[in-house]
């Protein structure tokens, strides 16, 4: 992407719906907030508007013998060995059979973002389309598609998670790029998204380059909030979550929110005085984010997404939880050829 410095021909300040949406949203603000903190330690406590302090994430790694991974193309994985075998027939001593003796699948989620992995206030239960991927992951290893052990994180805790190994996998629209493959692996893409923007519905801004002077929110520590570094008229404004983002445009403390189009569609539904605009801006391949070692656990899941896709599951799941985002795409194509 260019960094040549834009000449914004127009630009309305998206500031004129905020005492607007600063009257309604208080009340959907402070719903958000008790949902949140109900789902477990997504952050719904740190609001914080100053620069966050460096995560384990950010801080420079120290230094190693070990030459990085080669990363001439990070949507490649590790192939599928084979047919999926039967979850009563697991490779002995493989990392799927001891997940089965173990009795659970543990795994890093999202509860906050619609569509793709949130909790139902009704139900109680965490649903949406990451949600169902791991499902059929549980179903490949149990039998059984409910023995999910969920563990609700944030954006900046999935390689934490991983690194730690406090979780099996981790699938929270988490965009595959090659510097996180030097400390994680990932499946093959199973989803592709891309970055656009939400403000207010009276703005007259088309897209990303009609924010200039505006205060734009997007998670730490990801891909989204580090891509804002290019647009330098914009003022980036750091939170834990999206729906920390959302708290904050509806109280009129940021103009717009930036991410990728599946989050910010979703925030579209609930909030009536928003919407979503522009061109996408990035390529956002998904991919759920595995243990660096478990490279067996790698080839299973690839497995799974294949089946997925075969079976028509894929396309079951995008009509029920991303069908306003239009007709179900084709499939993301996996790649494979990386070498343990």
């Amino acid at each position: 992407m260019s960094t040549t410095p834009r000449t914004t021909t127009r630009r309305t300040s998206t500031r004129r719906g905020a005492r607007a949406r600063a009257a309604i949203g208080t009340g959907l603000a402070s719903a958000l907030l008790l949902l949140t903190a109900c789902s477990g330690p997504t952050g719904a406590d740190d609001l914080r508007l100053e620069a966050p302090e460096p995560t384990a994430e950010e801080e420079a790694p120290a230094p190693s013998s070990t030459a990085p991974v080669e990363c001439e193309d990070p949507l490649a994985s590790y192939a599928p060995e084979g047919d999926l075998p039967a979850p009563g027939s697991l490779p002995s001593g493989s990392t799927m059979a001891e997940i089965r003796e173990r009795g659970s699948l543990v795994v890093g989620v999202s509860a906050d973002t619609l569509r793709m992995g949130s909790r139902n206030p009704l139900s109680g239960t965490i649903e949406g389309f990451d949600i169902d991927v791991l499902h059929e992951v549980s179903r490949a290893i149990f039998a059984d598609p409910d023995r999910l052990r969920f563990r609700v994180i944030t954006s900046g805790q999935r390689i934490e998670v991983l690194e730690n190994g406090d979780v099996d996998l981790v699938a929270r629209a988490f965009t595959i790029n090659c510097e996180r493959w030097d400390q994680i692996a990932f499946s093959a893409e199973y989803y592709h998204a891309g970055q656009k923007v939400l403000v207010a519905r009276n703005s007259d801004a088309q897209g990303i380059d009609d924010l200039e002077g505006e205060r734009v929110c997007a998670p730490e520590s990801t891909t989204t909030l580090t891509r804002l570094e290019e647009y330098p008229g914009i003022e980036p404004v750091p939170a834990a979550t999206h729906t920390q983002c959302l708290v904050l445009f509806q109280q009129g403390q940021v103009d717009a929110i930036t991410g990728d189009d599946t989050i910010l569609a979703g925030f579209a539904a609930q909030d009536p005085y928003a919407k979503v605009v522009g061109e996408a801006i990035s390529d956002e391949p998904y991919g759920i984010g595995i243990p660096p070692e478990n490279v067996d656990m790698v080839r299973f899941v690839n497995g799974v997404l294949e089946q997925m896709v075969a079976d028509g599951t894929w396309a079951d799941l995008y009509d029920r939880w991303l069908a306003e985002l239009g007709p179900a795409p084709e499939p993301p194509e996996p790649v494979y050829g990386r070498a343990p």
